[in-house]
């Protein structure tokens, strides 16, 4: 009897176990998973959203002046798709850990090879890629959730925003593309399908001659005599020459264009660009 009781017991305890395992709750720091495409390739990141619930953040839940994994539950890892610069230290690519030394006016931001710290004791100031230091900033409003955002992304440069509760603190980062980009034209300008359209914008968006642009915006048009966006560009070309009239004049081709195709959009892109030569 004490034998069939106690294998009554033991099945009670399996079926209770086995229920417990079937019951799924929301994560109390539910992780988030941000990919930024950034320069030519992109940056992505693994965090978790911690809440204040209440509480007093800085100083108190995160303590100033101690490693921080810069988030909750796993590690914080940061993955960068081609070189990046930091500060003045230029970070391979590949992923890395993101630890954080949290200030009343300013943060330390660490890039690091290790990518499984949770808890500060296993950080290990040798596997340092780069340390930058960056002031607080007050905000007018709370955020409830700690996030982590890229903002003022630009073909080579951005900002890390990481905010919570009224502080954010932003961190720098840029890429270099230009002697990629390059190549790739000169190698591109080569082949018998040659991309004027892309190279003559890239020279006209980043501070190349702009002369050259011009050549290429005519070979682009001679190409595609309907693409009224490529004549919409090369007149800011143009006009960027100070050839006023010309520019005037292509513009005034590609609204004819643009209405055949119908497009609205670029109607009042080359009304505008017209009015301001006048």
């Amino acid at each position: 009897m004490k034998r069939i009781i106690s294998l009554f017991v033991l099945a009670s305890l399996c079926y209770i176990s086995s229920s417990a395992q079937q019951i799924r709750t929301p994560a109390p720091s539910p992780p988030q998973f941000v990919k930024q495409d950034f320069g030519l390739s992109s940056i992505e990141l693994s965090y978790s959203r911690p809440g204040v619930k209440s509480r007093q953040i800085f100083g108190d839940l995160v303590p100033y002046g101690k490693i921080w994994r810069t988030g909750a539950n796993n590690a914080t890892t940061i993955k960068f798709g081609d070189e990046v610069m930091i500060g003045d230290k230029k970070i391979p690519a590949g992923t890395y850990g993101l630890l954080t030394i949290p200030g009343a006016t300013e943060w330390i931001v660490i890039i690091t090879k290790q990518i499984d710290v949770t808890n500060a004791n296993d950080y290990k100031q040798d596997q340092d890629v780069v340390r930058v230091t960056a002031p607080t900033q007050d905000l007018p409003f709370a955020l409830e959730n700690f996030s982590i955002l890229f903002n003022n992304v630009s073909s080579s440069s951005c900002e890390m925003d990481l905010i919570w509760d009224k502080t954010l603190v932003s961190v720098p980062i840029k890429t270099e593309i230009d002697a990629n980009v390059m190549s790739q034209i000169d190698n591109a300008l080569n082949k018998d399908n040659k991309p004027y359209f892309a190279a003559a914008m890239y020279y006209l968006d980043n501070g190349k001659d702009p002369n050259k642009a011009l050549e290429w915006f005519n070979k682009a048009t001679e190409q595609n005599p309907k693409a009224f966006f490529m004549f919409y560009q090369k007149a800011r070309c143009q006009a960027k020459l100070g050839k006023k009239q010309d520019a005037i004049a292509t513009a005034q081709k590609s609204i004819v264009l643009s209405k055949e195709a119908g497009n609205a959009d670029y109607v009042t892109l080359n009304e505008k660009l017209i009015a301001s030569l006048k």
